[in-house]
């Protein structure tokens, strides 16, 4: 719901890094790898209870998924650049969740769960919908540097990170923050399957 405004914010930032790194030969695939294996490192943190170094990781991870898709759009994406980066994403963020639920398994396991199975509902439908609209040459004109079209949602990219930051600050409020978050992911799948449905006749 807030991606469309927060890339707009952070459009030049992103540009200006991918920039630099395009000079350097770097590409977008070794972006994405890299932020994975530091978001990676950030989940192990957080079951390790450094929650605040933890979060600073989870960022510089979401930064290195914006850079890398800028990278791409300057270098030329490619279908295996966009198939590595949903892939890595959806592992990533199920991660940081299974991450909490190791720091603490009796308190955050339960929510945790309900968590993920909200996360599967919001991944599915989202990259279903993007499949069908792949196939009707569909496009987003909100979202013009997105590779695909998909619908959007009540919980996106921005606001799950702002999730995860107030989890990773406040810890001990993983289990309520869980629940409320879960559920609307929950909603907006739902909102999702109905108005796909509905559309895609």
């Amino acid at each position: 719901m807030l991606d469309r405004y927060s890339l707009k914010i952070l459009k030049p930032l992103l540009e200006s890094l991918a920039g630099n790194l395009r000079n350097k030969g770097i590409r977008a695939d070794h972006i994405t790898i890299a932020s994975f294996a530091i978001g990676l490192l950030g989940v192990i943190l957080i079951a390790r209870h450094f929650y605040l170094l933890g979060g600073l990781l989870i960022i510089l991870n979401r930064l290195g998924d914006g850079v890398d898709g800028a990278l791409a759009r300057l270098t030329g994406s490619t279908d295996r650049g966009a198939f590595l980066d949903i892939c890595l994403d959806f592992i990533f963020y199920s991660a940081v969740v299974f991450g909490f639920a190791l720091a603490e398994p009796v308190q955050n396991s339960l929510a945790a769960a309900f968590l993920i199975f909200s996360f599967v509902g919001t991944g599915s439908s989202f990259l279903a919908y993007a499949i069908m609209a792949e196939r009707r040459s569909l496009s987003d004109l909100r979202l013009p540097d997105k590779g695909f079209y998909y619908l959007g949602g009540l919980a996106e990219g921005t606001e799950t990170i702002i999730f995860f930051i107030l989890i990773c600050l406040f810890p001990s409020f993983f289990p309520a923050l869980a629940w409320i978050f879960g559920s609307i992911c929950l909603l907006g799948t739902a909102a999702r399957i109905v108005y796909g449905y509905r559309t895609l006749d």
